[in-house]
């Protein structure tokens, strides 16, 4: 941490922030929809903004990764004509949480390997990140602390802190920098504010507990003992395959390719739209097999997808803690408590073995 790195806005002038920021690009920001629910949407003025809210519904992924993308366009009336698309804005997300920061750093990672998709990565520079921090658990569903989400490290441009009586900034890319000179509404961090900063990061990593009694570096080994887990089993009872938990994960990346032609059958256009191996045409192959038929295959798959094939891959855990997949799912199941049960099954197996 170095001071020369933070600048200061008084309270009162984050709607003025807010509005130049508008002034100079479009604005994505949360917004409050009722009913305890958030989205991200473009705003049109600071008033529309919710800085204190819990995990939108849909998580900021939507603009990295949009839910209908299209990927080609072909026309063959009179010669073969296919002409590849990248649709992309330049915008700024305003307000994102570290959860949701974490959730596109690890987007980043997946698109990023071969093969590369080409239209994340360009649509990506268009996007600057602007994370506001949560110095309070969002609700009961968190459990960014487990994953290690819920402090600001790298992923973003700006970074707001909020203190007693102002917001401390961080920068952390040119695009930041560039921020803060066109909106010329910040002040130099000085040492008093500095400290604060510190204090409060040493309160924070007191308040936020580690939710699952268990350690980050055991999940591996978790998850290498947890395959033939009753759990499982117990999750096909529950799980309505309703595909809500991956429709709102902010590392889930799985799509479907679909085509539309006119009536000529001449014109036409690819796209590819979000999928989920929650439903039951996803692991369906030729010949009508389906080799993730039950419920509990695909329960099992999904926690595995989250926390123990990405670590082999790319060594990082892919779950931010959110807590949307337990606040959508209709027939209660819970990220949280499914881990738990986890542990507690794996310890009773080991505790069997010495007896």
């Amino acid at each position: 941490m170095k001071i020369e790195q933070y600048r200061i806005i008084e309270k009162n002038q984050i709607k003025d922030f807010v509005n130049a920021l508008i002034s100079l690009s479009k604005v994505v920001a949360p917004v409050y929809k009722g009913y305890n629910n958030y989205a991200f949407q473009e705003i049109e003025s600071a008033d529309e903004v919710s800085l204190k809210y819990i995990p939108t519904i849909i998580p900021p992924k939507k603009y990295f990764l949009p839910k209908r993308e299209t990927i080609l366009q072909f026309d063959t009336k009179d010669e073969m004509k296919i002409e590849p698309v990248t649709e992309y804005d330049n915008l700024i997300l305003f307000g994102v949480h570290t959860c949701d920061i974490a959730g596109i750093k690890c987007l980043n990672m997946v698109l990023s390997d071969r093969p590369k998709d080409t239209s994340y990565l360009i649509r990506k520079k268009h996007i600057t990140i602007i994370g506001i921090e949560c110095n309070d658990y969002c609700d009961e569903y968190a459990s960014c602390s487990f994953v290690g989400a819920h402090m600001p490290t790298t992923g973003y441009d700006l970074m707001f802190t909020e203190l007693s009586d102002c917001y401390i900034v961080h920068i952390h890319s040119y695009k930041g920098v560039e921020i803060v000179q066109n909106t010329g509404i910040f002040k130099p961090a000085n040492e008093e504010k500095f400290e604060e900063l510190k204090a409060l990061r040493n309160e924070k990593f007191k308040k936020f507990s580690n939710e699952i009694p268990t350690e980050r570096r055991y999940v591996p080994d978790l998850f290498d003992r947890s395959f033939n887990a009753t759990v499982w089993k117990e999750l096909e009872q529950k799980c309505l395959s309703c595909g809500n938990c991956t429709a709102v994960c902010p590392t889930c990346y799985c799509f479907d390719i679909k085509e539309e032609v006119d009536l000529t059958l001449k014109v036409g256009e690819r796209y590819r739209v979000w999928f989920s191996c929650q439903l039951d045409p996803f692991a369906k192959i030729a010949g009508g097999i389906d080799f993730r038929r039950e419920r509990s295959a695909r329960q099992r798959h999904r926690f595995y997808r989250k926390f123990r094939y990405h670590i082999d891959r790319y060594g990082m855990i892919f779950c931010t803690g959110c807590g949307r997949c337990s606040r959508t799912c209709m027939a209660g199941i819970n990220l949280k408590e499914v881990l738990t049960s986890l542990i507690r099954e794996s310890e009773a197996k080991i505790w069997r073995k010495w007896l």
